[in-house]
């Protein structure tokens, strides 16, 4: 086994290896860039080595700069996690060139699976099911539509390089074939350098389900099972599990089989999935499944393999790396159980998923236990940048059946707290508790057709802008207490005469009148409405952080904007003299220079959030005093530009 290795990746998945590789007496070596310097995976390692600025083209996709840190701090390994490198062929000859181990499959491996087109056509060869379709070098139109009309529409166009849902369009008549193709075709040479397609039939009820198989490099090849990853919003995943729901004997036996065929025709060794697309129009029939493409390399859903298996992947990972046999061989791998895993992200669901950016202000999870697992990369204070994947944590589960199973992904949700940032927790719940969801009854285009009712968001109760007001009141509440009133306890010095709290919510403002009582007692009216909040029972816990409090009921979460008089105050006596920031983001573009005279609206700056750029504008004529910088991070009410004052005449 080995004594040290390094992780190439950041995150959630690098902490999850380091906690496997600790247990297994393993030392580890983390890589970060300017904008992971204090991350949690930097702290977990034992060694840890900056590797470049923040965007991923300087830091984590530059792979002399890992190999280089693996070398200098002695690893013999590299882990390359999932995502950046670990699906890069080049990579692993380059590692491997270095006298190091690449823990994952053989660069040939990698390269058999790489290209759609040729991976379907080795599928065939191997017995493996493929949907019907066209994988063939030519790439003009008239062929491509021509083998469409033979495939018979509606069906789908796809990019051969990639994935994640780039390149892709579904065509339902002829006629729209031709614009079709030339948008996938950009997309496809923008994201991978690469226009070439490939046409399919379009499934008309597809689920997604994938098959875990694992070699080593020995011969042998196992199966670990089926994860059903049909939810799915924009081709990405949302909440898998494991089994898949419905999954008779008879389909799983043919579909496991298929999986460890296409395995074993590339001599694959280490974690892998195989991706099938799966007509479950007439339910899950053994004729009704083709391979869609394989990931050579460990999944993001993979903790919901472990939990109803017990079978830890990342020990697996390193022990095949190491030249070991397989721990276990397909007689002695069973099935328990059914676990789900729901992807906590940083995003906007009812502007269409948009990512977010922001800084975790206040981050609560529930207590892990053998049920439970929360995989995260992050801690209370963290910042979700625009340089990575805002995924926030995944939230695992484990029941003795779905139901018991989905019932605990449900509590685990309503549990978690996240405030700094608009996540995506009410929408994981409201996808659980969905009728067709929770009966099993799903497929890639439930997210879309149910999502207008997915992403409503309920407005806040009198309860809500009763704990906002109360929360917002004293800007020094323990917000991490577990009982919110001993929390509260500091109001009693403003029980009379009333106390007066402005907030806002969706831009509109709300005045509450609020009291408390010498028995502990919260009374807020807000307009008419007067509620009273007991002193104990009933928690409705709230977060307070800069100029906001966020309120938590249930799944759902309330954000109120807090008026600061201060602020307000600094605001009255520079009339116009300031422009701040609207939301979170980064400054990508500066403009002007402190000393400059600008005409009104003239473009001063390009702020970047929720990756949209948006243009600042002078709102005057005037002389810029003082003007962000490039590369800074802001807030949401940041000062960007502050202009000198007009003299007087």
């Amino acid at each position: 086994m080995f004594q040290k290795i390094l992780i190439a990746n950041r995150g959630e998945i690098a902490c999850r290896v380091i906690r496997t590789a600790r247990r297994m007496g393993v030392a580890t070596v983390a890589v970060y860039s300017d904008a992971d310097a204090r991350a949690l995976h930097v702290e977990m390692a034992d060694e840890a080595v900056h590797i470049g600025p923040s965007p991923v083209g300087e830091s984590y996709l530059v792979a002399d700069k890992i190999i280089a840190a693996a070398r200098a701090t002695g690893a013999q390994a590299i882990h390359p996690g999932y995502g950046f490198l670990s699906e890069n062929p080049g990579f692993v000859d380059a590692v491997e060139a270095a006298g190091l181990v690449f823990i994952g499959p053989s660069a040939a491996s990698i390269r058999a699976m790489g290209l759609k087109d040729a991976a379907k056509r080795l599928m065939e060869k191997a017995g493996v099911p493929v949907v019907p379709g066209y994988h063939g070098e030519g790439q003009e139109i008239v062929i491509l539509a021509s083998k469409s009309r033979e495939i018979g529409y509606p069906v789908l166009i796809k990019a051969r390089a990639g994935g994640g849902g780039k390149g892709m369009r579904k065509v339902d008549h002829p006629d729209d074939f031709p614009e079709a193709l030339a948008a996938a075709k950009r997309e496809a040479k923008a994201a991978f350098g690469d226009d070439r397609v490939l046409v399919e039939k379009y499934v008309e009820k597809p689920r997604h389900i994938e098959v875990q198989v694992f070699g080593d490099s020995h011969g042998n090849v196992v199966h670990l099972f089926e994860r059903d990853c049909s939810a799915q919003r924009r081709h990405q995943k949302v909440i898998e599990e494991a089994p898949a729901p419905g999954m008779t004997a008879e389909m799983r036996a043919a579909m496991t089989e298929a999986a460890v065929k296409a395995a074993q025709a590339i001599d694959y060794a280490g974690a892998g999935t195989i991706e099938f697309i799966v007509d479950a129009s007439q339910g899950l029939r053994p004729d009704r499944f083709w391979f869609m493409e394989m990931n050579t390399r460990l999944q993001v859903e993979h903790p919901v393999t472990e939990m109803v298996t017990g079978i830890d992947l990342v020990e697996w990972q390193l022990r095949v790396a190491a030249g070991e046999r397989l721990p276990k061989l397909q007689p002695e791998i069973s099935l328990d159980g059914h676990a789900f895993e729901a992807r906590l992200y940083a995003e906007d669901a009812a502007k269409g998923f948009l990512p977010a950016i922001g800084t975790l202000h206040h981050l609560r999870f529930p207590a892990e236990g053998e049920a439970l697992r929360v995989e995260t990369g992050v801690r209370q204070g963290d910042a979700i940048s625009p340089f990575y994947d805002p995924m926030i944590a995944k939230l695992v589960v484990h029941g003795h059946d779905r139901a018991t199973a989905l019932d605990a992904l449900i509590h685990a949700l309503e549990r978690t707290e996240i405030a700094g940032s608009v996540v995506n927790t009410a929408f994981l719940a409201a996808l659980a508790a969905d009728p067709a969801f929770a009966a099993g009854d799903v497929d890639t285009g439930l997210i879309a057709r149910r999502q207008e009712a997915l992403v409503a968001l309920p407005s806040p109760s009198p309860r809500d802008i009763a704990a906002a007001a109360l929360a917002a009141a004293e800007p020094a509440v323990d917000t991490t207490a577990d009982d919110p009133w001993t929390a509260l306890a500091g109001y009693a010095h403003f029980h009379a005469p009333e106390k007066q709290v402005r907030l806002a919510h969706d831009g509109q403002p709300i005045l509450a009148r609020l009291s408390v009582a010498a028995n502990g007692n919260a009374t807020v009216t807000v307009a008419d409405h007067t509620t009273t909040l007991p002193a104990s029972g009933g928690r409705h816990p709230a977060a307070r952080w800069p100029g906001h409090v966020t309120v938590f009921a249930g799944a759902a979460s309330h954000t109120f904007a807090v008026a600061d008089p201060f602020a307000e105050a600094e605001a009255a006596t520079a009339g116009g003299d300031a422009l701040r920031a609207p939301m979170p983001g980064l400054v990508k573009v500066v403009r002007a220079a402190a000393g400059d005279a600008v005409q009104k609206g003239q473009p001063l700056l390009v702020l970047e959030a929720m990756k949209m750029e948006h243009t600042i504008a002078a709102p005057h004529d005037g002389i810029i005093a003082e003007i962000a910088t490039e590369g800074a991070q802001v807030t949401d009410g940041t000062v960007l530009v502050r202009f000198e004052e007009a003299e007087q005449a």
